[in-house]
């Protein structure tokens, strides 16, 4: 699995090109505003984009979908919950299913709390987060939708899967711009809440 962490827009966002390194397919999660620069990368590294994947449906998050599809041809996808923020999704998930792109498998993981429609992506021991886990912190659920006690909910699950896993978060909001697991138990603010402790 080839991972590029493109920074786009004037919030800290980040976008991902993930790729299939025998077939040169890939999906991009969350194209922001600098769809140039998402396409840049996909040149650099030979890729032809197949996906667009939306972990939310917030506007810092969606603004490039128009734009790569009609680039790409690339099918937007986004969580049923969050879709009348996205009208254009071509796939609303219902459940959590797995997205494939040449040889890659994706788990959709249904992390609500930060919108209903929230959802983390995992494959290959690499989660990315959206705005549900930032590194040293969480999404806000002070917005339409947001609801605290379920965002902790959600990341409780993302906290049992393995302590190695990479952390690919929706914003440069942390002290590094990816951490794992493991260093979120011990370090994350919102630890306690998450039912883990943080390092004396």
């Amino acid at each position: 699995m080839l991972v590029r962490q493109i920074a786009v827009g004037h919030m800290d966002n980040f976008s991902y090109l993930v790729g299939c390194e025998r077939t040169r397919k890939a999906l991009v999660i969350d194209p922001g505003a600098d769809v140039e620069r998402i396409l840049d990368a996909a040149r650099e590294e030979r890729l032809e984009i197949a996906l667009i994947v939306n972990t939310h449906g917030h506007g810092d998050h969606t603004a490039g979908n128009s734009r790569l599809r009609s680039r790409t041809g690339a099918p937007i996808v986004i969580h049923a919950l969050d879709a009348p923020a996205v009208p254009g999704a071509d796939v609303r998930l219902a459940a959590e299913e797995m997205l494939e792109v040449g040889d890659l498998r994706l788990q959709v993981l249904h992390t609500p709390g930060h919108t209903p429609g929230g959802i983390c992506l995992y494959a290959q021991g690499q989660l990315f987060t959206g705005d549900t886990l930032f590194v040293g912190d969480s999404g806000r659920t002070d917005l339409p939708g947001g609801h605290r006690p379920t965002l902790g909910a959600s990341i409780r699950r993302l906290m049992e899967l393995p302590e190695d896993t990479v952390v690919w978060p929706g914003h440069d909001y942390g002290p590094t711009p990816s951490s794992t697991l493991g260093w979120e138990r011990r370090h994350n603010v919102n630890a306690r809440e998450y039912g883990y402790y943080l390092a004396d």
